[in-house]
């Protein structure tokens, strides 16, 4: 297939509605408070069966064909804005480490990752994995997605909604961030073993588990476990003098010419050789981005990261966030009743955990109270966990329709409970901040 006049058309408009639609709903979502990355969502699920589908299916297809070569150049830019998003988060791994707070952060991380993990675990095996099993049909697999669901905390959205409330400079902002950090790195690593999983179940033609012949449940389960701690630990131990040494040689006219390009060189090749090595890609972008945060003394360095930032948050993640919108079909593939219990329980899970590691640490019971919802908020690993499971064929239409609606709607109630609770935390009242503003603008102080 080849480009033609009309296939180049249906793309150029496709992204155009995709960037006002993902651009226009984050911006009236932050303006109201709340997460950014839920309202580029919701511009994307306008667009979709949920809605444009329902009311205009012809002028929803011609935009949006199903296949195509336009169809298959929106997949590449979702799959780079994955990329990119990963990279990002973890550039932001150093930065958002704190080691004042190493008692608290260490019971939180601990019974707020493993208690709801288990607890999540526990109910798949209770309720049976037929109903929600998707194309790949791995059992296992689902399972893991399963406890995931329930575990995971957004550092992404839980940091910029504390930034807005004014409490990213307090000590309740680095317990959160810093216990979300060791969960988001758990995360992607039983991500990475899932998705594992399924690849070498479906297909052994590719990468190093294909030259090993690996095809047994407990075969893929040991390798891919131990290959991707391997992994990780490899990029937070070298990663980083890997990658300034490369920045620095003569012979490297990439850095040189463009940073920028060095930098997505960087990326694209730790993806492809998580690739080879049978994880998940997206693994070696979150790695690749966490060598690069360890490289963060130089200001050349921060500079570029900064730039590849911009372009990414400006296009390539708001259009992959509106492009998750975009398959949630709200009207044939959500299940009302299954989702309030499932969020009920996760949200139960996720809170007595975090509260009993707060209280164990020796927190007030309203400190530890708010750290069990902020920690609730499960943002954009959430929505990475659902649709990367989706893709991969782990989870079915219905379950990922529930996943993202759960990131969707725990993000606004922590959101909602930080934003009433803030000064109490720690942030400085608003009436304080319009008096400083005020005495600031008297001095003549720019």
């Amino acid at each position: 297939m080849s480009f033609s006049d009309i296939n180049l058309a249906r793309l150029l408009i496709a992204l155009a509605i995709l960037l006002i639609a993902a651009h226009g709903m984050g911006s009236l979502f932050a303006r109201f408070g709340q997460p950014p990355a839920i309202g580029e969502i919701l511009g994307g699920i306008l667009l979709g069966p949920t809605a444009l589908a329902a009311f205009a299916p012809r002028v929803q297809h011609w935009i949006f064909p199903a296949t195509g070569v336009s169809a298959a150049a929106l997949g590449a830019i979702y799959q780079l804005g994955l990329l990119l998003l990963m990279f990002a988060a973890g550039a932001e791994m150093r930065r958002l480490l704190q080691r004042n707070v190493i008692r608290t952060v260490g019971l939180i991380a601990g019974f707020g990752m493993v208690l709801p993990f288990a607890a999540g675990l526990g109910l798949a095996t209770a309720l049976g994995t037929k109903q929600f099993t998707g194309p790949a049909g791995n059992r296992t697999a689902l399972i893991l997605v399963f406890g995931l669901a329930v575990a995971i905390t957004s550092i992404p959205v839980i940091s910029r909604i504390m930034h807005d409330v004014g409490l990213l400079p307090t000590r309740f902002a680095r317990i959160v961030l810093s216990a979300a950090v060791i969960e988001d790195i758990v995360l992607y690593v039983i991500l990475a073993v899932a998705v594992g999983l399924v690849q070498t179940a479906k297909s052994a033609a590719f990468g190093i588990p294909a030259a090993l012949r690996i095809h047994t449940i407990t075969q893929n389960s040991v390798y891919h476990t131990v290959v991707a701690i391997i992994f990780l630990v490899v990029a937070l131990g070298f990663g980083g003098r890997g990658y300034k040494a490369l920045e620095g040689m003569r012979a490297n006219v990439l850095v040189r010419r463009s940073p920028v390009a060095f930098q997505l060189l960087w990326m694209l090749v730790l993806s492809a050789a998580a690739l080879a090595l049978g994880l998940v890609p997206l693994y070696g972008a979150f790695a690749a981005g966490i060598a690069v945060a360890v490289a963060d003394d130089s200001l050349v360095v921060r500079s570029d990261r900064n730039a590849l930032a911009k372009i990414s948050f400006g296009f390539f993640v708001p259009v992959y966030f509106a492009l998750i919108g975009f398959q949630v079909d709200l009207i044939h593939h959500f299940n009302p009743l299954f989702f309030l219990g499932f969020l009920v329980f996760a949200c139960i899970a996720k809170a007595a955990s975090v509260y009993l590691g707060a209280q164990l640490s020796g927190e007030d019971r309203f400190t530890s109270w708010s750290l069990a919802v902020a920690m609730n908020a499960r943002g954009g690993p959430g929505i990475v966990l659902a649709a990367v499971a989706y893709a991969a064929g782990i989870i079915n239409q219905t379950f990922f329709v529930s996943l993202v609606m759960l990131s969707i709607v725990t993000s606004l109630l922590a959101g909602s409970w930080l934003e009433r609770m803030a000064v109490k935390l720690g942030a400085p009242s608003r009436q304080l901040e319009l008096a400083s503003e005020q005495f600031v603008g008297e001095l003549g102080i720019t």
